[in-house]
């Protein structure tokens, strides 16, 4: 068992066994048809969301507010291997739980309606265009300017400076809009906003 949960590539693995398991347990009460295929898919959403929104928060309620506490012979270790790996994975996650949601939103019909925020997928529309400018802040904001300000793209110290300052308040802006991003997203299917 120890083996499984030395590698995060078999840790990842043994979940999806055991779903495969939860499968089979359930025999023959699984229908595998376009219900099956919208439920797989909104999983797979809400998966890639908890890795996006999960780092997001990680970066604004640990990392940074850590890093004025973290002595400078040691800051080299965040932001030389923590940080960029983080960040791999918050840009790719953030791409993967929109691509996800726009085959959920196009499989369950309501595409259209809720992108034109019209009744009664007004609280998922309002949650989608919250979620794209999130992904576009993480996409063409907040990645170039943490290159620069991780010096992963050489740039002078000023440059360096404020691309971190602008990073940094581009994320907090993230973190503000996810709190009614998973608002209307639940509401949406609870019925929060009418």
């Amino acid at each position: 068992m120890g083996a499984i949960f030395q590698s995060l590539g078999r840790t990842v693995t043994a979940g999806v066994v055991l779903v495969v398991i939860l499968l089979v347990a359930a025999g023959t009460g699984v229908k595998y048809d376009h219900a099956w295929g919208q439920f797989v898919m909104r999983w797979l959403h809400v998966l890639c969301g908890i890795m996006w929104i999960g780092l997001l928060w990680y970066f604004n309620f640990v990392q940074m507010p850590s890093m004025p506490k973290i002595p400078d012979e040691q800051k080299p270790a965040v932001s030389k291997v923590i940080a960029p790996e983080a960040l791999f994975w918050f840009r790719w996650s953030a791409l993967a739980t929109v691509v996800t949601g726009l085959a959920v939103a196009t499989m369950s019909g309501y595409i259209a309606s809720a992108l034109g925020l019209q009744r009664p997928f007004t609280a998922i529309g309002i949650g989608m265009w919250l979620a794209l400018v999130m992904a576009f802040n993480v996409w063409f904001i907040i990645w170039p300017n943490q290159k620069k300000a991780l010096g992963i793209v050489q740039v002078e110290a000023d440059v360096k400076a404020k691309a971190a300052r602008v990073a940094m308040l581009t994320s907090r802006f993230n973190t503000m809009l996810s709190v009614p991003m998973l608002f209307c997203m639940v509401a949406q299917q609870n019925g929060g906003l009418g």
